[in-house]
């Protein structure tokens, strides 16, 4: 089992700060621009990248996201191309966990014991699969992480004391707390709620807790990471990548850098979140 996702979440909290985790999807709008954007991530502030898989109805997500597996797949990306931008990555890079997401069809697809043994391969170090529940767990979450991988498991503002433990049974890694209901992009969490989730959680659990779904700016980044683990910040990220291609959705000289200085500000409330709380 890698322990990479350990390691890097263990040296933010010596930092005492929050881990930027950000999210893109794999393949948008082509695979080489992915795959520079990809590249610029950690320099930019990244401390964990989730690698979205490419799906043709990802269900929990809002239209940012939905459009960017869109540009992927009629780009011609699929699973291999995938695991061949981590593979690309750490040729360069070895410390980074990289977080592969999405739903369980592509995996299914690809086949379960190939998609292990190549994500592994690749430098995969965990997987968040939002579309199979505790109960599923022998289908591929029992397998992944006897093959060497992190399952990263959602938790919700419904999921209560009965489920949670249920939720947290196979986990590793980190813990996912989904800051709203509903799909990703379309409404901004709660800072107060979120607090008492991270600490409920935190009763139950040992493993770092980070928060995603309508994180968009910096200062709503900086204020969850007053008391989450890490903040994740997707829909934002996809939005900027968006707007810089040109008429036709093309990739355009400014995409890179509209990434890369998005989570450079991003990771700026991030790092200044415990200092802000502090005065």
């Amino acid at each position: 089992m890698s322990d990479r996702i350990r390691a890097r979440f263990a040296d933010c909290a010596a930092r005492n700060r929050p881990a930027l985790v950000t999210f893109v999807t794999a393949g948008d709008p082509d695979l080489e621009t992915a795959l520079e954007i990809l590249r610029n991530l950690p320099a930019a502030g990244a401390d964990v990248v989730e690698l979205g898989m490419p799906f043709s109805d990802p269900m929990a997500e809002g239209p940012p996201i939905q459009a960017s597996s869109r540009r992927a797949l009629n780009a011609g990306h699929t699973m291999a191309r995938t695991l061949h931008m981590v593979t690309e990555f750490r040729r360069t890079d070895t410390e980074t966990p990289i977080v592969l997401m999405g739903y369980y069809n592509p995996i299914y697809s690809y086949g379960v014991d190939a998609f292990i043994r190549d994500a592994v391969a690749a430098g995969v170090d965990g997987v968040i699969v939002v579309d199979l529940p505790p109960e599923a767990d022998d289908e591929f979450c029992l397998p992944a992480l006897a093959g060497g991988l992190n399952f990263i498991r959602l938790a919700t503002p419904t999921t209560d004391s009965t489920r949670l433990p249920a939720v947290l049974q196979n986990t590793s890694g980190f813990v996912y707390y989904v800051s709203i209901t509903g799909i990703t992009g379309t409404a901004s969490p709660d800072t107060g709620s979120v607090a008492n989730a991270v600490e409920r959680i935190k009763e139950h659990t040992d493993l770092p807790v980070a928060v995603g779904f309508g994180v968009k700016t910096p200062d709503q980044a900086a204020a969850i990471g007053r008391t989450a683990d890490g903040v994740v910040v997707g829909s934002a990220i996809v939005n900027a990548i968006r707007d810089s291609l040109d008429a036709e959705g093309r990739a355009t000289g400014t995409t890179v850098e509209a990434v890369r200085d998005l989570v450079s500000a991003l990771s700026g409330g991030v790092r200044a979140s415990r200092i802000m709380a502090a005065e």
